[in-house]
């Protein structure tokens, strides 16, 4: 069974910075693509930042370079740092893996729960 937690979301004021988790547990042979999204209220969940091994690593354009997404293979966790924060950028955010648990199976996508990030004076 595989799991992905988010934490690491909050209060932070405008300019300031967060970095959110997104740890993998259970059985997990190999992850490949790894993603980050967002969602408001009302709002489709948009897609952040995705990360792909030998391919550009993608941002939305509304993050730009704010945003930075990286994985430690070793301890299958992922993550989100977010400088210069800003009040749009205020949603919940939610991790995705594409994730092979054993070597006999096939790739499936898993999203964690989500985490709220909150950017207000």
């Amino acid at each position: 069974q595989v799991q992905l937690v988010e934490s690491g979301g909050g209060y932070v004021q405008p300019g300031g910075s967060l970095r959110l988790s997104c740890k993998v547990s259970g059985s997990v042979w190999t992850i490949n693509t790894i993603e980050w999204f967002r969602q408001t209220p009302g709002s489709q969940r948009e897609l952040v930042a995705r990360l792909t091994h030998g391919v550009p690593t993608f941002y939305a354009d509304s993050v730009g370079d704010r945003f930075t997404i990286s994985k430690d293979s070793a301890e299958n966790t992922m993550y989100l740092q977010m400088n210069n924060l800003k009040p749009e950028d205020t949603a919940v955010y939610y991790c995705k893996g594409n994730i092979r648990a054993t070597w006999y199976t096939i790739f499936h996508d898993y999203w964690g729960r989500g985490t709220q990030v909150t950017v207000s004076a």
